[in-house]
Order: C-alpha cells, then structure tokens, then sequence
C-alpha cells in the first residue's frame, strides 16, 4: 500500500509537529508519529518506517549530548535488543492489523494518562542499575516490533540515577536510538523493502530534523506546562481514532 502525495504531506506535517514537541517536551513525539502514521499505514510498514525517523531524531539528540551520555547503560540495554526483537517479530506477524492498532491505541492512552500502570506494579528505581537495563532491554526487545514506539514505557526506569538533565536526556536518546536500530536490522533481515519507502522516508527525516532545529528555537518561548496540556489532548484524540476505527473500516 503506497501512499498519496496528500497522505505523505499530512506525515510530513506530522513528523515536523512531533519533533518540535520531542525538543521541547523531552519525550512523545516518536510515539504521537506512530499513532498518526498507523492511520495511513499498515502496522507491518509504519513501525519499520517510524523506526528509521525515530532513528534519525534520537541519534540527532545523542549526537548533540553526546558528552553527557552514559555508554554503559546504552551498551548494557542493547544486549538483549536483537534476540529478542526476533523473537517478538513472531507475535506481531500474528497479530491482525486492526488488533495491532487497538493494542497501541490503548498502549498510547495507558502511556499518556496512567504511565505506572505499564510497570505492572514494578519499581525501577529498586532494580540495581546493572540489571534494570539488562532486563528492561529484554522486555523492549520483544514489545518493540509490535508497539514502535516505547519511549513511555522505558522513561522511568531513568529516573533516581543520579544523571543530570542532558545525561538524561542524552542517554535515554541513545538507548532509543539502539532500539529503533534492532528494529530497522530486523524487517530488514526478514525482507522489508525500505527502499520503496525511501522518498517518505527522506522527507520524514527531513521533518524531524528541522522539528528538532526548530523546537529548540522555541524551547525558551513556550510554556511547557501549557504544551504539555495541548499535547495530551491531541494525542488522545489520536489514540481514540484509531482505536475507533477498529473493525469499523474507518
């Protein structure tokens, strides 16, 4: 399924908007593209798709703190990506592609509204640091050719470490950036054609690197508590179109 010039200038819109809110927020910008993506697109296509521009903009942000990054956690999180991810492909390709949006949708509402409840009950901030990224990689892995975007998920287990805001910001970016990688290996390996996606991919790359440019122009200008409002509420409207349209052919 291709996409037409208007749907490719909608996610071109998407990407740039996404991106702002990512330099300016910190965080949900990969996972508000992934929702809008999916109601143009196959989840089979748009998670592979997402995970090449999510690349893109979290290697942008490791790039830029790359002073601040923690590579011990980054190296010991992206031990497990692979297996795993190979693993977790079995269960996408299960899944029909309404109940792959149904799941993200209601991932998305859970991720926005209620964040702890994606814990089941657990408490990073008790797990040695060693092992939380040992095993929350893991866990990524498997969840991440079927969800594309776990950013909320992984986001707690940042905190009480100790880092400061860019080595936060930097190593979380670089965590990403290594699970949108196994990611991309992965379709790659089992015959995801990127290459007949490479003209949305490059304008979508595009976006989300002038997004970032762009919302760190903007980073001191705008209220954060009043875009994060503005935020939640788009991406809510976002996740309950999509699970709408679950088998309604909307």
């Amino acid at each position: 399924m291709m996409l037409e010039p208007l749907d490719v200038g909608v996610l071109f819109a998407a990407a740039l908007a996404t991106s702002v809110l990512s330099a300016i927020v910190g965080m949900a910008g990969g996972i508000t593209l992934l929702t809008v993506m999916l109601l143009y697109m196959d989840p089979l296509v748009a998670i592979p798709v997402h995970g090449v521009v999510q690349l893109v903009s979290n290697g942008t942000r490791a790039v830029v703190q790359r002073r601040h990054v923690e590579p011990g956690i980054a190296l010991r999180y992206g031990i497990l990506l692979l297996p795993m991810g190979f693993a977790g492909l079995w269960l996408a390709r299960q899944l029909p592609p309404d109940a792959t949006r149904l799941v993200i949708g209601v991932f998305v509402l859970l991720a926005t509204w209620a964040p702890r409840w994606l814990l089941l009950g657990s408490h990073p901030d008790r797990i040695d640091r060693n092992r939380r990224f040992f095993l929350l990689g893991g866990v990524v892995g498997f969840l991440n050719v079927t969800l594309g975007a776990t950013g909320p998920l992984i986001a707690p287990f940042f905190l009480n470490l100790g880092l400061t805001r860019q080595a936060l910001v930097g190593t979380k970016a670089a965590c990403q950036l290594l699970g949108h990688l196994a990611k991309i290996v992965i379709f790659g390996v089992v015959g995801f054609a990127y290459a007949e996606w490479v003209i949305p991919l490059a304008l979508l790359c595009l976006a989300v690197v002038v997004g970032t440019w762009a919302g760190s122009r903007m980073l001191e200008r705008v209220s954060e508590k009043a875009f994060v409002r503005l935020y939640k509420t788009v991406l809510t409207l976002i996740a309950l179109r999509l699970v709408a349209s679950v088998g309604v052919g909307l």
